[in-house]
């Protein structure tokens, strides 16, 4: 287990590496730059040469890349061009409203989507598998950021239930946070959960006709002993791939939904980056949410091998 682990490692280091140089020179593509941002109607070619010299901005572009590819492997992000302050002290900072959306969001998803796509595939053709199907083809067709704005038109405007926007801490009222993240949660998790009810089901649906499980079905084991301790566990191992994928689409997708509910988070901080063409922001926020997908992504084949020994690669 060890060695495939190692292994595992391994092959994410180059995976970084590619990240890295996506993050660092596709951010120079945004039409503008630093320093025009930074200077605006105040812009003068002095100026421009001295701010580019403070932040070795005059430096050729693979000069600039070797020093940030060496400060990351230190720990330095880096320093946000307009707020002055340490890139990863702006991320952290935004990371548990990001966090908490995210797992939100995975856990609404899981909990409404494994249990209707397992009795979908068992009670299939019937009206709970017809009525399950309907569902999960609409929550993957609805765009998320018209489910969101719908959403505060009824809850928020015309009903007065639920705040617009805005974001209040969980320590500071449970009550008020549960509120504000209630529908954030239900614009993020629900395509989510319509694309692991419908792995659910044709993985259920897979396995149910498996060997194993007909021989089990006919030494008379029960139905419910069958589905749940025999069948669910390896139906399960490519809802896991799913989730994993999910959570790392979920952390890039929260830029329109922290945009659209005024949430503080991760997404909302990258999105006033490329506004202000902010490149160490930018690029430290894109590394960061890019590493956090690979590192789910090997969790996940970590659990892969834990729920089936004889997976290895």
């Amino acid at each position: 287990m060890v060695k495939y682990i190692a292994k595992r490692i391994l092959i994410s280091l180059p995976v970084l590496f590619g990240i890295s140089l996506v993050a660092f020179f596709v951010v120079r593509l945004v039409p503008g730059d630093t320093v025009t941002a930074m200077l605006g109607t105040n812009y003068s070619e002095h100026e421009a040469d001295l701010i580019r010299h403070r932040y070795g901005l005059d430096k050729p572009i693979y000069v600039q890349y070797g020093i940030w590819l060496l400060n990351l492997l230190h720990g330095d992000f880096g320093v946000s061009s307009f707020t002055h302050r340490p890139v990863l002290q702006l991320i952290f900072e935004r990371l548990p409203i990001t966090l908490e959306l995210t797992i939100l969001s995975v856990s609404f998803a899981v909990l409404f989507a494994i249990p209707f796509g397992t009795y979908a595939a068992i009670l299939r053709n019937s009206p709970v598998d017809y009525g399950t199907g309907f569902f999960g083809l609409l929550g993957l067709s609805i765009p998320n950021f018209w489910l969101g704005t719908m959403l505060v038109l009824y809850f928020s405007l015309y009903l007065g239930w639920l705040p617009s926007s805005g974001f209040v801490g969980f320590l500071e009222d449970p009550l008020g946070n549960a509120k504000s993240m209630l529908l954030p949660t239900l614009t993020l998790g629900t395509a989510v959960g319509a694309v692991i009810m419908r792995m659910t089901r044709s993985s259920m649906l897979e396995i149910t006709r498996e060997e194993y499980i007909k021989v089990a079905r006919a030494k008379g084991v029960k139905r419910a002993r069958l589905i749940w301790k025999h069948a669910i566990k390896n139906a399960m191992i490519p809802v896991i791939t799913i989730i994993g994928v999910q959570v790392g689409y979920l952390m890039g997708g929260s830029v329109v939904i922290e945009q659209i509910f005024a949430l503080p988070g991760i997404g909302r901080l990258a999105l006033h980056a490329i506004t202000n063409r902010d490149y160490p922001l930018l690029q430290g926020t894109i590394l960061f949410i890019a590493t956090f997908f690979v590192v789910i992504n090997l969790l996940v084949d970590i659990i892969y091998a834990f729920l089936n020994p004889k997976i290895r690669y």
